[in-house]
């Protein structure tokens, strides 16, 4: 068996700081909201809060992915990160769905609002959020799990510009169907954003062979190495984003000692390690009578 780890550490502080940040700003957005009458503020808020949920899940996640491995957890908990990444992405497209629904709902029936609390506290959110991406950027590069985090706040400065264009169209052109229609746009985006992190994190539960891994040709390199008869019982998965397994059956040709099989199980990890995969089980065989399927 061959086993190598790869670590990718993230700041969880960077986390935290983010979390503050948007705490405050949702607070702002909420009374702003209920002052104004400004259902584009409130809907805000509420996309404000869904993101410090998806902050905080992240930060937990983060901290518990990094726990070793026990007899009872062999595996640690890294797929916690995986699970926050698979709640955060469903959770923002269910509210995209909502954001769209109210969106088409306000285009149909606009209504008058105190536009100057929809401009400064759009402002203030602009700046937070950026603020918030500025922080956790570097780390949504190495971690999946932060990455859905990062696109939370990124969504949420983009609904912050929509929301402070709609309120200077409101204030001196007296549009008020500007912020529903930047409002549908934005939905429409966070859906399209979110859907990769929600299919990619659905796939690795699921335990699907990862992506842009070919098999056949896998199999082919294997089997074209010298003593080896036949591979079978494959299956191949991930445990998080990093980690790929590989397990399979192999015949040999000959009845030979473990120390020439080790030979071949040398050639097998360099053949596989050249497609990323870094944790291998190989069961050895010579002369076992069971199905010969390449997937069982």
């Amino acid at each position: 068996m061959a086993h190598e780890h790869h670590h990718h550490e993230v700041e969880g502080k960077n986390l935290v700081w983010t979390i503050l940040l948007n705490v405050t700003i949702t607070l702002a957005e909420t009374i702003g909201g209920f002052i104004s009458g400004s259902m584009s503020l409130l809907g805000e808020a509420a996309h404000n809060l869904s993101d410090i949920l998806s902050l905080i899940i992240s930060y937990v996640a983060n901290k518990v992915a990094r726990k070793k491995a026990t007899a009872e957890k062999t595996f640690g908990l890294k797929r916690s990160e995986i699970l926050a990444a698979f709640v955060n992405s469903a959770t923002l497209i269910g509210l995209a769905i909502l954001i769209l629904a109210m969106s088409i709902n306000r285009l149909l029936t606009p209504v008058s609002i105190n536009s100057k609390w929809v401009i400064w506290l759009a402002l203030l959110s602009i700046i937070v959020n950026g603020l918030s991406v500025l922080i956790i950027r570097n780390d949504s590069h190495k971690n999946i799990n932060i990455k859905s985090a990062y696109l939370h706040l990124l969504s949420d400065m983009l609904t912050s510009i929509a929301v402070l264009a709609g309120g200077l169209a409101m204030k001196y052109l007296q549009w008020y169907w500007v912020d529903a229609v930047f409002s549908i746009v934005i939905a429409i985006y966070l859906i399209f954003t979110s859907w990769g992190i929600f299919k990619t994190s659905l796939k690795i539960f699921m335990q699907f062979s990862p992506e842009g891994i070919n098999l056949n040709p896998v199999i082919n390199e294997i089997e074209d190495i010298q003593g080896v008869k036949n591979i079978h019982h494959v299956h191949v998965w991930q445990i998080d984003e990093h980690e790929i397994m590989f397990e399979a059956h192999l015949d040999v040709n000959e009845d030979i000692k473990i120390s020439e099989f080790e030979v071949i199980l040398k050639q097998v990890k360099d053949a596989l390690a050249k497609h990323g995969i870094n944790h291998i089980t190989i069961q050895p065989e010579y002369s076992v009578s069971d199905s010969k399927q390449l997937i069982h």
